[in-house]
This record gives structure tokens, sequence and C-alpha cells, in this order.
């Protein structure tokens, strides 16, 4: 039986994820594809004495490279320092790669897919998007015969479970992101990667570069994230059928731009986005032959992370040819969204009571209660929408402006 040599860059979470779903899924893995798939290197500058495979760590990249046993090199480090260097030198090396690392992909991935072809191997990063979705193998295979226009999507687990908790159990911001670190869903101490939205911009960043074969450039994408959403928003967006989620978005026109965006938006509760709660993650591709595709699943974990790294590594070892989906670097996509006329939701905060009383005389507000009021506006371009901000802000209130994301 043939033995595929593996080697780990980078044994944390997901990467020791790898090693636990090979051993237990073995016989699994082996009844489908007739091959054993054996971990031999693993490439940590940690302490690993005590560890079970700990004849298998090195500290020094030049045990993975100038193993000519090892076909497959998974990587998991995080970041792009040291992460790039290593995998550029594995696929120079001949050697195929997987990733999970969306800074990586997103700020890197015309790099490595041309030296990938170039060297006649393959780089897979399925798992670096959506975590257990199966998103980015849905857009490069069974819906390429399609024209996707549009990406809306809940692709960030921390921040949708906070939002969650602020609305079901009624508690602060603060306090939902103590239990989303508690839980290991964000980072301690600093979890902004994830609550300013860099970490979704990343992932629509990347999925941008795969729908127009151009590279979308993370800085290019107009990001806000959660810290700014209140009980009081949620409340209101309640009280008028709807929520708050944060939204990425992608949408192509007809001039061969995009306009791509991270931002908390008002959903109804009859949008498919708004059942979506805790770490779960969807995303909805609007295609021109096969409608409106809904992909779910949890975006983060340990193990299913791993398990998706570990189908790009069987998929890689059971492929004949190599070539790769190249992201053109010499067109920068626009990702002004500011462009296109919306429906805004509008909440409007003050301790004043009778100052609310008189503002809602001058709006149709659909939603008021003692110190807070909420009403939507016609489809506006985004000046406009600041505009009427600046006007209700002369009454000094606090004033927040919500893009509504309709299907």
């Amino acid at each position: 039986m043939e033995t595929v040599k593996i080697a780990i860059m980078g044994f944390g979470t997901i990467g020791s994820g790898i090693a636990e779903v090979l051993e237990k899924q073995r016989n699994v893995i082996i009844s489908r594809t007739g091959r054993v798939y054996e971990v031999t290197k693993i490439l940590d500058i940690r302490d690993f004495s005590l560890h079970p495979m700990k004849d298998r760590f090195t500290k020094n990249i030049e045990d993975i490279l100038n193993d000519d046993s090892i076909s497959v090199v998974a990587e998991s480090i995080g970041g792009t320092k040291p992460a790039f260097e290593f995998v550029m030198s594995c696929i120079k090396a001949g050697k195929h790669v997987v990733s999970s690392n969306k800074e990586l992909v997103a700020t890197k991935g015309v790099e490595i897919l041309k030296a990938a072809q170039e060297a006649g191997v393959g780089f897979l990063f399925e798992a670096s998007v959506g975590g257990t979705l199966p998103l980015i193998s849905s857009i490069t295979g069974i819906l390429q015969a399609n024209s996707i226009s549009k990406i809306d999507g809940i692709l960030n687990g921390t921040t949708n479970y906070i939002l969650t908790n602020i609305e079901k159990k009624k508690i602060s911001f603060e306090h939902a992101l103590e239990r989303a670190q508690d839980l290991g869903y964000a980072e301690t101490p600093d979890p902004s990667a994830d609550i300013d939205g860099h970490d979704a911009a990343r992932k629509i960043a990347i999925l941008a570069s795969l729908l127009y074969g151009y590279h979308m450039p993370v800085s290019r994408v107009a990001t806000e994230g959660i810290r700014g959403v209140s009980s009081f928003d949620l409340e209101l967006a309640q009280n008028l059928n709807g929520t708050i989620k944060l939204i990425a978005s992608c949408y192509g026109d007809n001039y061969g731009q995009a306009r791509v965006s991270v931002r908390p938006a008002y959903i109804f509760k009859t949008h498919r986005l708004a059942s979506v709660d805790d770490v779960n993650n969807m995303v909805l591709l609007d295609c021109n032959m096969s409608g409106i595709v809904s992909v779910y699943g949890r975006g983060a974990g340990k193990l299913p992370t791993a398990a998706v790294m570990v189908g790009d590594i069987i998929e890689l070892t059971q492929r004949s040819d190599f070539s790769q989906l190249l992201w053109d670097s010499e067109l920068v996509l626009d990702a002004d969204r500011q462009e296109q006329p919306l429906r805004y939701f509008v909440t409007v905060y003050s301790d004043n009571k009778k100052l609310i009383t008189k503002l809602v005389e001058q709006v149709d507000a659909g939603s008021i209660t003692d110190n807070s009021a909420a009403f939507f506006t016609s489809r506006i371009m985004r000046s406009e929408a600041e505009k009427l901000k600046k006007k209700l802000e002369t009454y000094n209130v606090t004033v927040k402006l919500y893009e509504v994301v309709e299907e």
C-alpha cells in the first residue's frame, strides 16, 4: 500500500488537529483512497520533547525541504512571516502545499499561485475561507459554469457569536466578547482581527479574487467591525422585524469591477442570513444559472478546519494535473461600495425623551422607545446618508447608519 509522507509547519491548534484527524480517520481514509497518510516531519520552534510524536519535530525548515520522501506540506503557522518564505521554499522544492492561512492567501496569493504553477505542484487553501464551508471548491468546481454576480455572507464565527449573545441574552458587547474569549472563539488578549472585521475582510478578498481573476488587496476592502453595535441597536432592529449581522459582501457590476466590503448591516428576519447564530457561518452566492446557492456550516474549530485541510491533502495526491487558477496582479479591483444606492437603517439615541419625540416628528420612525428611535431611508447614496446623519447629530444625539442587506 502506498504511503504518502506529510510535513506540518506550525503545530498549534490547527496543525495538531491535522495529525489528530489523520490518526482518528486513518482506516476511513485508507478505505477511500487506498493510501496511508503519515506525518513524518513537524516544524515548530517550541519544545515538544514530551510529545508522543517528539521524534518527528524539527526547528529547521531545511529538514523538510531536503527530505525527498515528503510530497505534501500543510502550513498552519499563521501570518505571513515566516509562513510566506517557508511556503515558497516548499513549492520550489517540488512539494505540494495546503494552507488555512487567510492572511497569507489574501496578501501573497498572486505570488504563491504563480510559483506553484511554474513548479508543477498544487497549492490548495479551502480552509482559509469559512472553516468547514466548501466555498472555494464550489466556486472553482461545481459552480464554475455560472457567473456569480454577488456574494453576501457571515464569514466570521466570533463576531456572529458575540452579536447573537448581545441580542438574545441582552448583555453588553464587552460581556459577550469576554464569553467568546473564555470559549476560545476570540483571541486573548487582542481580539481585534475578528471584532474589527479584518478576518472577514481577508476572506471576502480571497473570494473576490477567485470570482474575478484579479487580485483584491485587503486594504481596498471597505471594512468596519462590530465595536459600535450596541444592545439598543439590536433591540431596535428586532422591533422592526430584523437583526444586525457582520456581513461580508462582494458585488460585481457590468464594467469588470467589484465592490467589496465588510460591515455590520441590518437584515430582515425573513432573510436567510438572519437565522445564522452563534459561531456558524453562511454564504449566499447569486448565480445566473443556478440561482442563489447557500453554503452553511461551522466557521471555525480545531478538528473541522483540520479535516478540510486533510481533504485538500488527499485531493492533491489524487490529482494528475496541478494547473492553478491564477490571479492577475496588474488590475486592482475597485472596492468602493459608496457608488451604489442602498437603503439604510438609522438609529438615534438621546437621554432626552422630549428630544427624541421632536425628532420623531421629522422622520417616519418605525421603532421608538423612551430614549431611542429607528427608521429606514429610501434607496439613497452613501453621501446622502452621511448628510442625514450629520443633520440629526446637530440635535446632540447619537446616530448610527446600517446598510440594509436584501436578497
